[in-house]
Order: structure tokens, then C-alpha cells, then sequence
């Protein structure tokens, strides 16, 4: 398979022409009056389209064809069947979006004759071009390799798996090594024989080399201690080079699984999200905090001074948060907390444990909390992407390791890009509980989509109004 940047090339490059050849061809003057002989197609109009008309047909069909196809762009390895089913999904999905642009009153439409005549013909060519970029695995056989962060646990899988591995990457501090004589300990070389009984290829470092060096298809993740940098930094090179990643069975804990697979391993899903819902996900999140804070804008000024007439302190908070595949992002809120609290105290709190019951909490802060308003600020890491509005809330760095050796399955959260809220949020569960935080926060995974986010919106927007209208009001008795 063309991997990385060449295959995605080849892919947009193949759309772009091949919709643009198809529509020369079906705008020549023979093509149109043999059209014209169909007693269907006898109806719609077979005049060719002079040359400004011509341009308009061949921008807006490469335009919609090569947006269409976004899925085939990822250098991910399929069979040439799920290719080819996956290619003429997208040249159908293409048409009725270009049937779809011909209702609008345009100053010049597409013909819907040309809409009929493309179809056909882009239905047989882009999955051959898809089918041909995709090159064949060597000798037919998979080519594997094993990479993790643990000697006995990569010894247990490769023994495990049914497939042929060609040796294995792990960083050379995993080994246990004995200090020489005279002090010194000795180093590792890449290469050689070790107890796992493969051979080893290098550290985790090496892995976009040997990818390449020895034309892997098959990466098997054995990662006991999962470090975050590592971890999907391994998932990340599996992904650019079009390689397939897959986990044994009992070791999935800490990975989003497709439920497919051979035998003992299933295959890692990098990307849970379907890229029609992802932009459209996107698309939500930037309008949603431009008109939050449009919106809120009295509000926050209000707040701001509040908090200022309060203590005179600062008016946000700024905190390390975890992100999506293991990164950290800075998030803002209002401050609720007298200055530098954690630091007078030592303590560190999780954002959805520290009750307003605290002392170090404003008077402020309170009514801050009460109405989650302390949260706007985070409007400002959705728009520039660190957040969404919908997904697992992020925990700090330190919190989120914590959790994570007590809780199974904690690590799925870093597949999906932390929200403001969540289907936990909404259901009142808090950090306080993450056995049962975790499992709303993967049901989430497995049932989100752009009309799922917006009905957790609703709810959340509900909640917060009957907060506010509490705080407001009082309870009624």
C-alpha cells in the first residue's frame, strides 16, 4: 500500500482527474445524441455546455466528488472488496449531493443529464483507481512485528499469536539489565536475540523505519504500562503508513476495539468517529462557542467583575486538562477558589469533586458552581479544537494517571476529545465514580454522532437552566 502523503496524493489527484475526464466525455457532441437515443434520458436536455457552462460542470463535480471521497483518503489497509463497496457508497453519496445542488435556482445548474451519464462511469473507474493505488501485501503473507513497553508480556503474545512475526520494538529501559563491574550498565544495541525469542528491531523510536524497512502491515500493541507519548505514538505511525494495528484479546483494556479480528486479536479503531459526522461534529462545536460567547458576552463581563469586586483577585483559573491520544491542553475557567488555593493547601481536587461546601471557595464561586457558569471560559478551547462540546470531561494529568490504575478500561477515554459535557454529565455522574463514569463515558463512544451530541446539548442546556433557576429562586419546598 502507498503510504502516508503519496497514497493520500494519488487518491485526491486520481478524484480530481477522473471526474474531470468523465465530464468531458460525457459533454462531447456523440456521447450526448447517443444519450439522447435512450427514451429515458430522451426527455432531459443533450445540448453540450459552452465553454463558461463547462467549466461551472467540471469544478462543481471534481469539488463534490473529491470532498465526497474523504473516507478512501486515509492510508488505512482493507481488502480490495471493502475497497471497491466503499468506493461506489461514495460516488452514490457524491451524486445525490450534485442532484441535490441542482433544485437550488442557480444562475447555471447542472444538467441532470450529466448527473445520470457521470455516475455510471465514475461508478466503475474510482474503485479500479482506489483498487490499483493499494498495493498487494509481499508474497501475499502477512508482515508483522510486535511493539510494547513489556519483555514478558510481548514473550506472551507472540507465543499466542497465530501469525508469523518478523521480531519486535521495545525501549531499551523495559529490560532488566545487571551494573557491570565497574560500575557501568550495559547498553542495549538494536538488533540481537533476547528471552521474548524474537528478534529485537529497536526501540519504540525506530518504528516509522521499520515500518518502512521491512514492509510491515501488522503492528500487535503489547503495552503493560501504557506511557501516553509512546503509546500513540505507535498508533500514529500504524495510521500514516497505512498499517494495520491489533491488540490480543486480553489485553484490550486500554484500546478501542472494532469487535473484528482473527483468532485472538481484534483490530484497534484509531478513529471511532465516521468523517461525515466529524465535520459535522466540528462544524457544531465552532458555531456553538461563537454564539456561547456571543451570546454570554454581558454575562462574562458581569462575572468578571463580580469576581473582582469579590476579592480582586484574578478572574480565570488556568489548569493542565488531558486531551485526545494523550496530549494536555491549558483550560480556563472563572476563578471560584481564593487565589492560589491548591498551592496554600497541597491538596488537588478533581473539577467535578471540589463541592462549594470548600472553604477556599468564594462567596462568588458558589453561585459560580451551582450554575456551572464558571465553565464559559472553556467555550474558548472548543472553538480553537482542544475541547468539543460533547465528550468524556478531561481530568488533570496526575488525576487521570491515578484513575487509571484503578479503573479498567480508563484509557478508551483518550481515543475521544474531551467535552464540556457528557453523556455522565448529564446522567449526574461525577469523578467521584469512575467505574460508573467510564461506562457512560464508552457507551458514549459507542453511540455518539452528531444528533446524539445534540441531543446531550439539550439535556445539558436544560439542567443547567434548572441549576440556574435554583440558584436564583431557592429550591421550592
Amino acid at each position: 500500500m502507498n503510504a502516508g502523503w503519496r497514497y493520500r496524493l494519488l487518491g485526491v489527484l486520481g478524484v480530481a482527474l477522473l471526474s474531470a475526464i468523465t465530464v468531458s466525455l460525457v459533454n462531447n457532441a456523440s456521447v450526448q445524441t447517443a444519450a439522447a437515443a435512450v427514451p429515458v434520458l430522451s426527455r432531459l436536455s443533450s445540448e453540450p455546455a459552452g465553454t463558461a457552462e463547462f467549466t461551472i460542470e467540471v469544478l462543481a463535480t471534481v469539488a463534490v466528488f473529491v470532498g465526497a471521497f474523504l473516507p478512501l483518503y486515509k492510508p488505512r489497509p482493507r481488502r480490495i472488496l471493502d475497497t471497491v463497496a466503499l468506493a461506489q457508497k461514495r460516488v452514490l453519496v457524491a451524486m445525490f449531493a450534485l442532484a441535490t445542488i441542482g433544485y437550488f435556482d442557480w444562475t447555471y445548474r447542472l444538467p441532470r443529464l450529466t448527473v445520470l451519464l457521470v455516475t455510471p462511469m465514475l461508478f466503475v473507474a474510482l474503485p479500479a483507481w482506489f483498487a490499483w493505488i493499494r498495493r498487494r501485501p509481499t508474497e501475499g503473507h502477512e508482515r508483522a512485528i510486535v511493539v510494547g513497553d513489556d519483555p514478558d508480556l510481548i514473550g506472551e503474545v507472540a507465543r499466542e499469536v497465530e501469525i508469523p512475526l518478523l521480531g519486535y520494538l521495545c525501549p531499551t529501559s523495559a529490560f532488566r539489565v545487571d551494573v557491570g563491574d565497574d560500575g557501568r550498565i550495559p547498553a542495549m544495541a538494536d538488533g540481537g536475540h533476547t528471552h521474548v525469542g524474537l528478534d529485537r528491531l529497536g526501540g519504540l523510536s525506530r518504528i516509522e523505519d521499520i515500518l518502512v524497512e521491512y514492509d510491515i502491515n501488522t503492528v500487535i500493541l503489547a503495552f503493560e504500562h501504557a506511557d501516553r507519548a509512546e503509546f500513540f505514538g505507535a498508533l500514529d505511525a500504524c495510521y500514516e503508513h497505512g498499517v494495520a494495528a491489533k491488540v490480543h484479546r486480553d489485553h484490550a483494556d486500554s484500546v478501542l476495539t472494532s469487535g473484528e479480528g482473527v483468532g485472538t486479536l481484534l483490530d484497534v479503531e484509531v478513529e471511532p468517529w465516521d468523517v461525515q459526522d466529524y465535520i459535522a461534529k466540528r462544524v457544531f462545536d465552532v458555531v456553538f462557542s461563537v454564539i456561547g460567547l456571543v451570546v454570554l458576552a454581558p454575562v462574562i463581563v458581569g462575572i468578571a467583575v463580580a469576581i473582582k469586586l469579590d476579592d480582586g483577585g484574578s478572574v480565570l483559573y488556568q489548569q493542565e486538562r488531558t486531551a485526545v491520544f494523550g496530549e494536555t491542553f491549558d483550560v480556563y475557567k472563572f476563578r471560584s477558589m481564593v487565589e492560589d488555593a491548591e498551592g496554600e493547601t497541597g491538596a488537588t481536587i478533581s473539577e467535578e469533586d471540589a463541592g462549594g461546601v470548600d472553604q477556599r471557595v468564594t462567596s462568588v464561586g458558589r453561585v459560580l458552581r451551582q450554575t456551572h457558569l464558571d465553565e464559559i471560559p472553556q467555550l474558548l478551547s472548543v472553538l480553537k479544537g482542544d475541547m468539543s462540546v460533547v465528550g468524556p470531561r478531561p481530568e488533570r494529568p496526575e488525576l487521570d494517571t491515578d484513575i487509571r490504575t484503578g479503573t479498567v478500561n480508563w484509557q478508551k477515554r483518550w481515543f475521544v476529545k474531551p467535552g464540556l459535557t457528557g453523556l455522565a454529565q448529564v446522567n449526574h455522574v461525577t469523578g467521584a465514580e469512575p467505574s460508573e463514569k467510564i461506562r457512560y463515558d464508552l457507551e458514549y463512544v459507542r453511540r455518539q454522532s452528531f444528533w446524539f451530541d445534540v441531543k446531550m446539548v439539550v439535556r445539558q442546556l436544560w439542567k443547567l437552566f434548572a441549576n440556574a433557576t435554583d440558584a436564583v429562586f431557592g429550591r421550592r419546598g
